[in-house]
């Protein structure tokens, strides 16, 4: 499994953060890892409908992160 590259985190978050890039890739996640992040962070109540646990290790770090990029960026949108 291949793990996360700075494409993979650009095209996750949209834009070019150097902070959360670097922390994605410090997860240690792989694009698997990733894409469960961002479906989670995208609804969970189909994952949870599915049976899915609720993230844990490095799918959890990547929900956090992800989570805090959303919340910055409607912050923000909130502000303009």
């Amino acid at each position: 499994m291949t793990r996360i590259t700075r494409e993979d985190a650009i095209r996750a978050i949209g834009r070019a953060n150097d902070t959360a890039i670097a922390e994605m890739i410090a997860t240690g996640a792989t694009a698997d890892e990733l894409a469960e992040a961002q479906a989670w962070i995208a609804n969970d109540e189909p994952m949870l409908n599915a049976g899915k646990p609720l993230a844990q290790g490095r799918v959890l770090q990547l929900v956090d992160i992800l989570s805090e990029l959303k919340a910055e960026e409607e912050e923000d949108d909130g502000a303009a």
